[in-house]
Formats: C-alpha cells, structure tokens, sequence
C-alpha cells in the first residue's frame, strides 16, 4: 500500500511548525486527512496536538540533564536513539493508508542533514528502502528576508541543495514569511531570487573602503572585505553551476498561498494518481441529502 508524505525543513526561525499548523488547517478544510509527526524532541507549543511526537521516546531536555550534552550534541544523540529504535515509527505509521498526507516536522538544526548522515538514513528508513515505503517529498523553508542580505541568502540558498542532494528525494524550496517583505522589496526584484543566480551578487556592491587605522581582523572589515565577497560570488556560482534550487513563494497565513504550495508537493509524491475515484453515492453519505457535512 503506497502511503505518502512531506518532510518540513529548514533553519532554525523559518516558520516550520507555522507552516505545518497552516498545511494541517488547508488540509481538514478541504476534508483531506492528515498525520501529524513532530520530531523535534525541544518543541514544546503546538497549535494542533502531534499524532506522533519523539518525545514520546526521547526528550532533549532529559539528554542534556542527564548526558551533560549541550543543545546540538544533545539533538544529534536524540536522533542517533531514534534510529536505534526505528519500530516507534513503524508501529505507528503502518496503518496508515494512502488517503493520509503524513507530515514530519524537523528541528532546525540544519547540520541534521547537511553534515552528518541522520535525516538521510531515517528518509532511506522511511522510503522505499525500508517498509514503510512512503513516497516523500522534502519541503526546505527558507525566511523571506534573507533577500535583503543576499550573502544570507545565498548560504541558506547552499544549504538547501546541500539538503536536495544528500536526501534524494524531490524537493520544493520555499520563501517563507513573505509577509515581512511586503512593501520593503519590490516584486520585480523579489522574483530574481525565486532563481538565483550569480549576478545578484555581482550587483551587491556598498563600495565601502576599509578606513585607515581600521582593524583589519573586525568582523565589519571581514563582512565588507574583497575576500569575503570572492567567497559569497564563488558560492553563487556554484548554485548557479548546479541549476537545482528554485523557491515558491509562502504567506501561510494566505489560504491559497498554503494551497499552492501543497499542490506542488502533491504533484511530487503525485498523490492524487494513488487516490481511488469517489463514486457519487460516496459524496452524499458525506454530506447528507441537505448538503450538510455530517
């Protein structure tokens, strides 16, 4: 039985867990049904209740009390017991059936599948590698108001195709948050991010000079130095030579703006080719002879 569902990632502040809460919401208006997974083992308020939460099976608060860990070691421990004990999943995720979207909420902490191989063996577990055989689809969010500092932009641009290339599953990136930008960045300039390429940065020039007596080794010197910018260009072209990432565009407090994004992510795991057709007779057993949900 094909089950399906998306992996929600990105930096830590990108509106991750907004963007869950809105999809859920998108999701039971339109009468679709949905699974909630958090494996985020620090969330502590969610709007809508996880079906699944890690927590159940690890805390990062008891590993860092009892393990003496910092924060990031501590999630990467969680997320090593995790895979130790993979049946939490499995039990809970195998009766699902193809009507569900089942949605997983990652941390922030973005070295979680960019650095080390964690997120790409629990997606290799959940795909068709293991027996869960869940046709996924990654989405990386990624705040709109990275635009305005377009060295940030282009670093969470990397990390994103980092993402897409160590997780081999299909992707869409999204410009969360679009709301912020509103009227502080024009549309034509905000479309030239939805592909980046290389001449953004080449354009980005404050033609600022080092002044004398001027540390040298200061981080305003180093962030408006030559050496920095022939770093922040090479990175650019480097996306630009892979001609992977391209963003859509999010306001997840805009119905249709969730909407669309969903249907994006549908069209990837192709959802709706898996769905049975409804027979009339189905449609008004749902909603009754006066048209009412019942």
């Amino acid at each position: 039985m094909s089950k399906f569902g998306t992996l929600v990632m990105g930096p830590a502040g990108a509106g991750k867990t907004t963007f869950c809460n809105s999809l859920i919401q998108h999701l039971r208006l339109n009468k679709r049904s949905c699974f909630y997974v958090n494996l985020d083992p620090a969330a502590e308020d969610f709007s809508y209740e996880p079906d699944l939460d890690i927590k159940d099976l690890i805390s990062l608060e008891d590993v860092m009390e009892e393990m003496g860990l910092g924060p990031n070691g501590g999630l990467i421990y969680c997320f090593e017991f995790l895979l130790q004990n993979l049946d939490f999943l499995t039990e809970a995720l195998e009766p699902l059936t193809e009507e569900y979207l089942i949605i997983f909420d990652l941390p922030g902490q973005i070295e979680l599948y960019t650095h080390i191989p964690v997120v790409p063996t629990l997606v290799k577990h959940l795909t068709r590698f293991g027996s869960l055989n869940i046709s996924l689809c990654a989405a990386y969010l990624l705040e709109s108001t990275f635009v305005i500092d377009r060295a940030k932009f282009f670093a969470g641009t990397l990390s994103a195709m980092s993402a897409m290339i160590l997780l081999e599953i299909p992707h869409v990136n999204i410009l969360s948050k679009m709301d912020l930008v509103k009227g502080s960045v024009p549309k034509r300039q905000l479309k030239r991010f939805l592909e980046p390429d290389v001449s953004l940065v080449d354009e980005d020039n404050d033609g600022r000079v080092q002044r004398r007596g001027e540390d040298p080794a200061s981080a305003e010197s180093v962030m408006g130095g030559g050496s920095f910018k022939r770093l922040n260009k090479a990175v650019a072209q480097l996306i630009d030579d892979f001609s992977m990432v391209s963003f859509l565009q999010l306001d997840a407090q805009d119905e249709d703006s969730v909407g669309g994004i969903l249907s994006y992510i549908d069209d990837a795991i192709q959802f709706h080719e898996a769905q049975e057709p409804r027979e009339p007779n189905d449609e008004i057993a749902d909603y009754g002879e006066d048209g009412m949900m019942e």
